[in-house]
């Protein structure tokens, strides 16, 4: 057997999405430490090939964010339908609030991403590159309605205070187990909405 071939256990289906291998991942990661999960451990996992789990993630690191790019797809999408009419600072409460929605199924897989991508060293560093591309569709979004260029200054603080908004209320909602996430972007969202309401 080559390093590269794996095989299914006995009536077990190929894990085949992004979603099912990240959330696979999460857990191995979970169990044995990040550093100590190789690439061949998830692929094994997951039953594919080590090259077909290239195919869907690019990096180690990148498998444990999930499918990231269609999350941001989505929030650009909900942030290009909102009515021009809404207030900036509405609409950007309203994307946050959307954008961190977890369903109550899903909440105790979202906790053990969370803590892996906040607390491994080496996923914090690529964290950075996935947060500037979140911060860019704020960005984008804030200007266009402010008639700036999304490199500028005032979009680029505003996508920066989003990002706070989130991180901080991620980082209550692990360091308190009872705490509630959706009350917590909730809350953060309307002081961050308080702000930029200024800009109107």
């Amino acid at each position: 057997m080559t390093p590269t071939a794996r095989t299914t256990q006995p009536g077990r289906r190929p894990v085949t999405s992004r979603a099912e291998i990240s959330a696979v991942a999460i857990d191995l990661f979970t169990a044995k430490g990040f550093e100590d999960t190789s690439v061949d451990d998830v692929a094994d996992a997951v039953g594919v090939a080590r090259r077909t789990l290239f195919r869907y993630y690019p990096s180690k690191n990148a498998i444990a964010w999930g499918d990231f790019d269609s999350h941001l797809a989505e929030m650009r999408t909900l942030l290009a339908e909102i009515p021009d009419d809404l207030p900036i600072a509405d609409a950007l409460r309203r994307a946050l609030i959307s954008f961190n929605d977890v369903p109550a199924t899903e909440l105790a897989g979202h906790r053990r991403r969370m803590s892996l991508l906040l607390g491994v060293p080496a996923l914090q560093a690529h964290s950075m590159l996935m947060y500037a591309e979140w911060r860019q569709v704020i960005a984008e979004f804030c200007a266009h309605r402010l008639g700036l260029d999304e490199h500028a200054h005032l979009p680029q603080t505003i996508a920066w205070l989003c990002l706070g908004t989130a991180l901080a209320a991620y980082d209550q909602w692990l360091t308190h187990p009872d705490a509630d996430l959706e009350a917590l972007i909730v809350a953060g969202s309307r002081t961050l909405a308080q702000g930029v309401d200024a800009l109107s």
